[in-house]
């Protein structure tokens, strides 16, 4: 009897604790679900339409977020910093006149050493403010804000020379326009030049992903079975990962064979998504080797990691320029997406929006992977897209919903590092006087 009970109160102890840790997932399932059940107008096509969209749009930026967690920096605001250098990139291309795929790729290109100097001077900061990383990375954002809006709004017409003629350029001759369409060009420009590449029908991509998936499960259980003591898993979760994706490819079977409503969907960006994959895997990979291992112990304990022979300082620097480098690329894959480049603001709230997806998915600031940035990301939007409506269905107005995307952003900030430090103190971590 006493072993019954003993372990009854394991069981409820591990769900406690894993509800715990997933409150804020499970706080945007049930607010989605909730907006399902009050909106009459969300159909399925139009949610998944635009939660396809939203996601390829996000997706690179939120795991850009993954390295500085996993290196001890806590939440990167400051990928503000690497989203203003690929900015940067775009108006250069753009005044110039450059367009079409190698127009991007000469983007990418350009944003490259801008962000990786930004990033450099950031995790300079960084290391001089040790313990204070996230407010810092906030405060850096704003400062170069500030140099950013100089340089638009000041430097361009009046240090460096600019015809008043040109599209970018503000009538008087000083700074660029509040709006820059980013297709009004001869070469086409550079809207949607990712996207259009090559596009698949929704379901058929989903059938893609979740066979690739289930392949992998089985890979795993195969590798197991080879060297058990080398290669584990978690068999519930890959028993219920195989379940999830033959569920969902049966789905999507059956929507191909009977071309159902669900093929409407609007179609789906390889090629992003291939962007998208290629920094799920090299952020899986990056931890494997030593540079990655390095990150891990930094992220664990600095003293530790400085006595071992690592280089503190360097392998921070590192891990702060690598995210600031796939912020500019990030963004460069958001705007090209958005079609036009809203100079002045379009990335300003990319940090917090970023750093909230993540944390919605389970991450906390001292534990980030692809699986939070993916599931977050998904979570996150899907949010965005229900807020208006539930607004408009309970109270008639849209705009309510707005609102309520604000302060659910920073409300899942806020909560989110309560919960560390709660977690933190009830450890005996952290001990509150």
């Amino acid at each position: 009897m006493n072993n019954e009970n003993i372990s009854e109160r394991l069981n409820k102890s591990k769900v406690s604790t894993w509800v715990a840790d997933n409150i804020v997932s499970l706080i945007f399932v049930a607010f989605t679900l909730f907006g399902f059940l009050v909106s009459d107008g969300v159909t399925m096509n139009f949610f998944l339409t635009e939660l396809s969209s939203r996601f390829f749009r996000n997706a690179f930026l939120v795991l850009a977020l993954v390295i500085p967690v996993v290196a001890g920096l806590g939440l990167n605001f400051g990928i503000v910093v690497g989203a203003m250098a690929g900015q940067i990139a775009i108006a250069i291309v753009l005044y110039f006149g450059w367009g079409g795929l190698n127009g991007l790729l000469l983007t990418m290109l350009i944003a490259l050493p801008i962000a990786t100097l930004f990033g450099y001077l950031t995790g300079m900061l960084y290391n001089k403010t040790r313990g204070q990383e996230m407010i810092a990375s906030l405060m850096v954002g704003y400062f170069a804000n500030g140099i950013y809006q100089f340089l638009f709004l000041f430097v361009v017409g009046v240090i460096i020379k600019v015809p008043k003629t040109h599209p970018m350029i503000k009538p008087d001759g000083v700074g660029v326009r509040m709006t820059v369409d980013m297709g009004a060009y001869d070469k086409g420009g550079l809207k949607y030049t990712l996207d259009k590449i090559w596009e698949i029908p929704f379901m058929w991509a989903i059938l893609a992903i979740f066979a690739a998936i289930l392949l992998l499960q089985l890979w795993k259980i195969i590798r197991n079975k080879k060297n058990p003591a080398l290669y584990r898993y978690n068999k519930t979760m890959t028993v219920i990962n195989i379940i999830l994706c033959l569920a969902m490819i049966a789905i999507s079977v059956q929507a191909i064979t009977t071309n159902s409503s669900l093929m409407m969907v609007r179609k789906v960006p390889v090629v992003t998504g291939l962007f998208i994959v290629a920094l799920c895997i090299f952020n899986e990979l990056i931890l494997k080797t030593k540079l990655g291992q390095d990150f891990r112990s930094v992220g664990q304990s600095q003293h530790i990691a400085e006595v071992s022979g690592i280089n503190v300082d360097k392998t921070r620097i590192i891990a702060t320029i690598m995210s600031t480098v796939f912020a500019a690329w990030g963004q460069i894959m958001y705007l090209q997406n958005m079609g036009t480049l809203n100079t002045y603001g379009a990335h300003t709230q990319i940090g917090m929006f970023s750093v909230a997806a993540l944390l919605v998915g389970g991450a906390s600031t001292q534990k980030a992977g692809v699986k939070h940035a993916i599931m977050g990301t998904i979570l996150f939007n899907s949010m965005f897209i229900m807020s208006p409506e539930i607004g408009l269905s309970l109270f008639g107005n849209a705009l309510l919903g707005e609102y309520f995307r604000t302060f659910m952003v920073y409300g899942v900030i806020g909560l989110a590092l309560g919960l560390h430090v709660w977690r933190t103190n009830k450890k005996g971590k952290v001990t509150l006087n």
